[in-house]
């Protein structure tokens, strides 16, 4: 019993020294990387903030050019 004891402590021990070991950043600097993706990043979902998406950059356009519409029988 006393075994089975030290065995999962000292598994609880080298996860949490795993934990302690993770690197880790400051909030305000995490926080700061978050602002500066969402203001140089183009979003075509929101053209009221970046304006219309030319199409050949737009993500959601159709590009692939089979005709009029968006299925293709064979």
């Amino acid at each position: 019993m006393s075994e089975l004891k030290l065995r999962r402590l000292t598994e609880h021990n080298q996860r949490l020294r795993e934990d302690l070991a993770r690197p880790r950043i400051r909030v305000s600097e995490a926080s700061a990387s978050l602002i500066r993706y969402c203001k140089t990043t183009r979003d075509p979902l929101v053209p009221s903030v970046w304006g219309p998406v030319p199409r050949a950059d737009d993500p959601y356009q159709n590009q692939s050019g089979a005709g009029k519409g968006c299925c293709v029988i064979q």
